[in-house]
């Protein structure tokens, strides 16, 4: 598959345009922190803001929704009206909206200005890695651009907790949204300077058929799995939303194929290349989220580390991102684009692999060295993946296959959390049948066979023996737990290490 012309009839990059690139670094940052922010800040907004279990849920998730049910549409949108304009609109609406959450007074107006933040969130990333297709020209140059582009959104999305704890420790809850303020005045300021606007001259109507069937197809879905997840919510009542979701699915990608400018081209998937791409980044967003949700409870639940220590512990995940997505550009130069993937993959297996053996014994050493091994793995996927998929179609539709690849890894991220989620708790919950003492109460014990922190309650009450024996029980149930999500993960790797190797070939996908 070729995506761009011989290096020697491009135009080279200047500096401005590099300039120009650092201010789309920053928005692309802070709206992949902000996916994440909110972990450690959630109890002590709660407390204060006095909100109950319903309204933590859609504080936390009203974001993530309106991202994922709108990233289609704004992509496209900015395809339609100019993607710099799109991005300095969405920067002013996230400003506002991030001071609004600051100093929301309630619950309501927090989920409220929560729901304008993703609105601008979906405005900002389909544009940004829009837009670095329209300034480097190059292939070598675009490559390095993406990388840098993958490094911020993979990155932030991974470091959110990290920034939110350390914000915490020295500041109220609210100081997790002032932070975009200046960022967002950058970019505002810079961005007229430095950005150059792209809007194709003859670029058609956005359907809105299209766009209103396009958040009915995702929005459900991503409620499904998300309180499959979390327990927020009756499973007949998340496997209907799921159902809904597909069947509004269907619907879309009829109309899609039968219009002449469609909202989101699928045709596109008839490119095996394509279509391995947008599947192994959705791939690696169920374990990087799924994952990532089991050791971030596994410092706290089971190693008994502080939020704010547990963040620092996970960290290392999200630097390793940063660092196999870096370096990626300079492997490519040796490497042709199957190897790179494959090869990363390869590595993020023997990562997950780690993750099969880790036990709460060994403290957090080991389980950090095998996350972090996970993620530097798929840095070369983020990066080159993100590059065939925005390189596969035209400048002018740029921004819809940006909204591709950013949809893939979201829903990617979603159905994570479900699977891995559900696996670790099914898990605890087989481990655990039969290990609480008898003469403690129904609910208590249901408690303790549910999670850790149902066990540690119950304990409290009990003799220090037996107290002593369910926590270690407790524990080891969870510790398994996390074994078979790093088993599930190897074999997902393992499974499209080898795909990317020998299809990916076959597909033109050295053509890069």
């Amino acid at each position: 598959m070729s995506v761009s012309k011989t290096e020697e009839t491009e135009p080279r990059a200047t500096s401005r345009t590099w300039m120009g690139l650092a201010v789309l670094a920053l928005p692309t940052l802070l709206v992949a922190l902000d996916m994440n922010v909110l972990f450690l800040a959630l109890p002590r907004l709660t407390a204060e803001l006095g909100a109950d279990s319903v309204e933590q849920l859609w504080i936390t998730d009203a974001y993530g929704f309106m991202v994922a049910g709108l990233v289609i549409t704004m992509g496209t949108l900015g395809d339609r009206i100019g993607r710099r304009k799109l991005l300095l609109t969405g920067a002013v609406a996230f400003a506002i909206a991030s001071l609004a959450s600051a100093y929301a007074p309630n619950p309501t107006v927090l989920i409220a200005a929560r729901t304008v933040l993703g609105i601008a969130g979906a405005t900002v990333m389909p544009s940004t890695l829009a837009l670095i297709t329209n300034m480097f020209r190059d292939a070598q140059e675009r490559g390095k651009a993406i990388a840098v582009w993958a490094t911020c959104n993979f990155t932030g999305a991974a470091l959110g907790p990290v920034v939110g704890g350390i914000l915490l420790d020295h500041f109220w809850w609210g100081s997790v949204f002032l932070m975009a303020l200046p960022i967002m005045v950058v970019v505002l300021i810079a961005g007229p300077l430095l950005l150059p606007e792209f809007r194709p001259p003859q670029a058609g109507k956005l359907d809105l058929t299209s766009v209103l069937l396009s958040m009915l197809a995702i929005l459900p879905v991503v409620y499904g799995i998300k309180t499959l997840a979390t327990g927020n919510g009756t499973a007949t009542v998340s496997v209907v939303a799921i159902l809904v979701g597909l069947v509004f699915a269907i619907v879309f990608v009829r109309r899609q194929l039968h219009l002449d400018n469609p909202l989101l081209d699928l045709r596109l998937f008839t490119r095996r290349s394509f279509a391995l791409v947008v599947l192994a980044l959705a791939l690696a967003g169920i374990v990087m989220a799924g994952v990532g949700l089991l050791v971030t409870q596994f410092l706290q639940s089971v190693l008994g580390y502080s939020p704010l220590t547990s963040a620092l512990w996970f960290a290392p995940m999200g630097l390793a991102v940063a660092v196999g997505t870096m370096v990626t550009p300079a492997f490519t130069k040796s490497l042709k684009p199957s190897v790179a993937i494959a090869g990363g993959l390869a590595v993020s297996t023997i990562g997950a692999a780690v993750l099969i053996v880790v036990n709460s014994t060994w403290g957090p050493v080991p389980v950090v060295i095998g996350i972090a091994i996970l993620a530097v793995g798929t840095g070369p996927l983020f990066t080159i993946g993100t590059g065939l998929v925005v390189g596969s179609v035209p400048p002018e539709r740029a921004g819809s296959a940006a909204a591709m690849s950013e949809t893939a890894n979201f829903l990617g991220g979603a159905l994570g959390l479900a699977l891995l989620g559900t696996i670790g708790a099914a898990v605890y919950q087989h481990r655990m049948a039969g290990v609480v003492p008898d003469g403690v109460p129904e609910a208590a014990a249901d408690a303790a066979r549910e999670t850790v922190a149902g066990a540690t309650s119950v304990a409290a009450s009990l003799p220090t023996d037996q107290a002593t024996e369910l926590l270690r029980q407790a524990h080891s149930a969870f510790t398994s737990g996390l074994n078979t999500a790093g088993v599930v993960s190897t074999v997902i790797f393992a499974l499209f290490t080898v795909l990317a190797a020998v299809f990916f070939r076959r597909a033109g996908g050295e053509e890069s």
